[in-house]
């Protein structure tokens, strides 16, 4: 049995598996590479708890009338290279650091899934560090953090708005050393498709993945250039022209509550929202060097507290909500009109051929 009637209505942060003390939940992957909890009848007690963490199901929340919105850049060259806009994230996770505390935010698996981890030093962020366009597994993430949390500790979760809105409803009350950053998300593709991807990839190479950068800076050009690396040869192309890059762009393989999004608004109920600024060279043409620059919205006091504390780590200006409106602050993505069309190609056919295919339909699709 399923907690929903379409798909839409389920954007996959698995919380409510975490929550239910009877066990009845668990995540299984549909065929277009999806996961989505199913419910054991038997086992259910009914006690809602799974209704009451799903971030569609309770999206609303009260949230302060203004926001403080930046452009950031970090002074640090290095960890302005190593991330994939401006090096906000790794300034807050340096804040974290410094007090003992842990970060969780998406990384690879030895398969090179996406799932989140948790750092505790700046070696292990760089797992972490850089976009990745796949959703992350968050399967034991919640109970973490609520544990760490109540044992007095900082923690900073970085995701995307469902997943954040998720763990906040998870947990049921603020924390003060809690701090949650989401990201300015343009929607999730499909884990099973990236996973037959990477497969594809070690074939055609003959070797085991270790390395994918979506947001490769060497050109200095904003992170045009996708790279991987398979057994130690790296390999390196332009970012439109990678085929999995150009099916996520093209809205072919979003999933499908991206659609229908609540959180495509500059109003959030987390503490910072980051992400690229896009149309950078609109608002200050001095910064686009084409090493990144992130956008930063601050939501709460604590948000500000902690700018203040960090601000001298980074250059940085301040920002009329109309300067960095992007389409995913305003609206959800819409997917491709042959969507359908091509989900069923990517159920009927072996995942090569379906590539094959796929290349030539979105030249003529789009």
């Amino acid at each position: 049995m399923l907690l929903f009637s379409e798909k839409t209505e389920c954007c996959g942060c698995s919380a409510c598996v975490e929550v239910c003390s009877a066990g009845a939940i668990h995540m299984e992957q549909d065929e277009e590479g999806f996961e989505y909890p199913r419910i054991e009848k038997a086992i259910c007690t009914d006690c809602g708890r799974c209704r009451e963490v799903c971030p569609i199901i309770n999206s609303e929340e009260t949230i302060r009338q203004e926001e403080t919105c930046f452009g950031v850049q970090a002074i640090n060259e290095e960890i302005r290279y190593g991330s994939s806009s401006g090096g906000m994230f790794t300034i807050l996770a340096e804040y974290i650091f410094e007090r003992r505390g842990k970060v969780y935010g998406a990384a690879y698996n030895d398969a090179m899934e996406v799932a989140h981890i948790v750092a505790d030093d700046m070696v292990r962020l760089e797992a972490v560090r850089q976009t990745k366009y796949v959703q992350s597994k968050m399967e034991g993430i919640y109970k973490k953090i609520e544990k760490q949390l109540r044992e007095g500790r900082w923690v900073m979760f970085c995701g995307t708005p469902c997943q954040a809105r998720a763990l906040k409803n998870y947990l049921k009350k603020d924390y003060s050393r809690l701090v949650i950053v989401d990201l300015i998300c343009y929607g999730v593709p499909s884990p099973g498709i990236w996973n037959s991807y990477v497969k594809y990839l070690e074939r055609k190479h003959k070797g085991r993945m270790t390395e994918f950068s979506f947001r490769d800076k060497r050109n200095r050009d904003n992170g045009h250039v996708r790279s991987y690396k398979i057994g130690n040869v790296e390999y390196t192309d332009f970012l439109s022209r990678d085929i999995f890059c150009r099916m996520y762009f093209g809205n072919y393989i979003l999933r499908p509550s991206c659609s229908k999004c609540k959180f495509c608004t500059v109003k959030r109920s987390t503490d910072f929202t980051i992400g690229d600024f896009w149309g950078i060279e609109q608002v200050r043409e001095d910064m686009d060097d084409g090493m990144g620059t992130s956008v930063v919205i601050l939501h709460t006091e604590k948000a500000e507290e902690i700018w203040n504390s960090i601000k001298e780590k980074v250059r940085w200006f301040p920002c009329e909500k109309g300067e960095i409106l992007q389409p995913r602050l305003t609206a959800p993505t819409c997917f491709a009109k042959k969507r359908n069309e091509f989900m069923n190609l990517y159920k009927a056919l072996p995942f090569p051929a379906f590539l094959k295919l796929a290349g030539g339909l979105m030249k003529l699709w789009d």
